[in-house]
């Protein structure tokens, strides 16, 4: 597979962006070719990558080209080894979790060894040890990146108990161990040199309903990011769902406390994460919906989060002839509660255990709140359409760190309407319009898309037209084209792009406004 993204600044006075701050850097270019061989129990990949330079918005430590990935696998009948890269993620991903995500710039695999064993019907063991890749940096001993070791057993107590092997209950359980060495330099404190952390999982499932839940607790762990403070972290996640034809409902919880978790204690941004914390707010979309997304809180934090799915029934006078689709969805996510250790010592003095924190106690501040509502409705055999509205409240000085700076609240509203002209061919208008007095102010979106077939054309206005600035109330426009066939996709953009923040499952990244034109191609062979 190939994959490039290509892209041409150009000066854009209004959005700041002139020559001198482009300062002969006018392009960006990520490329990526994964290459696989595969012949019978054995496999072996190589994935070559360049960033020359790397599009705005991607660390500039990724500038450069060559081979960023490779591998050898051996899949004998109950045992898998791998030598090399390779990701891997034990359970949700509490305390080990090595993936790639193209659009953050995120690529945290480990190089190593891992080993997966099937020794009878029912039990899946997996151990690992490994470097976790930093750009182009080759480890060596004098690394600050940690040695990472894991261990994860997962049990089907269904196959590997024959009376119940037939029950309607089905259980499946987990336990992880993962931990990291790495050598202490510290100047100032003592720093744990082996940090250790343990989880356990519990999924089970009968009929229509299916719950699961995890729990991780990690050692002291002093970072970073957590001012270096010597207080243990652990994380609870919880989710169930109901389903049945035509009728879901889901609910999760979490909490999280001091679980930032790194190969190197003083990393930052996105790099060296060894785990994962899952956001459980709804991921949208939409463009205005999802521009105020929620960035997990490693350093503490708890929340729930519920959605309701319907399918009002076709032929009633409210589904209509065709049916309906509603779906309703709730998060909310708190500070925990940080009391200090005592009257002389501040919460979060670097040294100390930082803070003390009651398991149940959740804090007062407020850091994120989405509730949102979506219809979906087939007027007729041609015509789609789609009806969403979201309330967000937003607590922009710790999601972003702009301090000081007033919690947005947003009321987002969307349209989505899609005609059927001929076979494969329709055309698609979206309408979106976010309100808030927060912030940049108001913004509002249209777009207009047509397909016919192997091709699209489509133009996106989006207008920041409540900006407190008059001088900022600015068009963002782009106009594309693109050309599909099987598994190959090629696209060319024109125009503006704001600034703003990108976010997958709670991991996020900031992208810079830019001006100009943009070009990706795709393709597997």
């Amino acid at each position: 597979s190939f994959m490039t993204d290509f892209q041409y600044y150009q000066a854009d006075a209004a959005l700041g962006i002139t020559d001198s701050v482009l300062d002969g850097e006018n392009t960006g270019l990520n490329s990526y070719l994964n290459l696989i061989y595969l012949n019978d129990k054995f496999e072996a990949g190589v994935r070559l990558e360049s960033y020359l330079p790397p599009l705005q918005g991607y660390d500039v430590r990724y500038e450069g080209a060559g081979v960023a990935h490779r591998y050898a696998k051996l899949k004998l009948e109950d045992i898998e080894i791998t030598a090399g890269h390779f990701y891997e993620q034990f359970g949700n991903g509490l305390i080990m979790r090595s993936y790639q995500e193209w659009s953050l710039g995120v690529d945290n695999a480990i190089d190593g060894i891992r080993v997966r064993y099937n020794p009878v019907k029912g039990v899946y063991l997996k151990g690992l040890a490994g470097v976790q890749r930093l750009y182009w940096d080759n480890w060596t001993p004098e690394d600050d990146r940690g040695i990472i070791k894991g261990f994860d057993a997962e049990i089907h107590v269904n196959d590997i108990v024959k009376k119940f092997s037939d029950a309607k209950t089905k259980v499946i359980a987990g336990a992880s161990f993962v931990s990291k060495y790495q050598d202490d330099k510290h100047p100032i404190y003592k720093m744990p040199e082996n940090v250790a952390a343990f989880a356990g999982r519990l999924f089970v499932m009968r009929g229509n309903l299916s719950v699961s839940g995890e729990y991780a607790y990690k050692i002291n762990d002093p970072s970073a990011d957590n001012g270096n403070i010597y207080k243990p972290g652990d994380v609870l996640y919880l989710n169930a769902v109901y389903a049945i034809k035509g009728f879901a409902v889901n609910v999760a919880a979490k909490r999280i406390d001091n679980m930032s978790f790194r190969s190197d204690r003083a990393a930052g941004l996105s790099d060296l994460n060894i785990n994962y914390l899952p956001a459980i707010s709804k991921q949208h979309v939409y463009a205005l919906p999802a521009y105020y997304p929620y960035a997990t809180q490693t350093n503490g934090e708890a929340g729930i989060a519920g959605g309701i799915s319907y399918n009002i029934k076709k032929g009633s006078k409210v589904g209509g002839k065709y049916g309906t689709q509603l779906s309703v969805n709730y998060s909310r996510i708190h500070a925990i509660h940080k009391a200090p250790l005592d009257s002389l010592t501040p919460v979060g003095t670097s040294g100390t255990l930082g803070y003390k924190s009651e398991f149940f106690n959740i804090g007062d501040e407020l850091y994120f709140e989405d509730i949102n509502i979506e219809l979906y409705r087939k007027i007729n055999a041609k015509t789609k359409l789609k009806l969403g509205y979201s309330d967000i409240t937003y607590n922009i000085a710790i999601i972003e760190g702009h301090a000081g700076e007033e919690t947005v609240k947003a009321d987002v509203g969307y349209l989505d309407i899609s005609y059927k002209l001929k076979t494969r061919q329709a055309i698609r208008l979206e309408l979106q319009y976010l309100a808030t007095k927060q912030d940049e102010g108001d913004w509002m979106l249209g777009q207009l898309e047509y397909t016919n077939r192997n091709w699209f054309v489509s133009f996106i206005d989006t207008y920041n037209n409540g900006n407190h600035n008059p001088d900022l109330r600015l068009h963002y426009y782009s106009v594309s084209a693109g050309f599909i066939k099987k598994a190959t996709r090629i696209a060319i953009t024109y125009g503006r792009q704001s600034e703003g923040i990108v976010c997958v499952g709670g991991v996020c990244r900031q992208v810079p406004a830019a001006s100009g034109l943009a070009l990706n191609l795709s393709t597997s062979f």
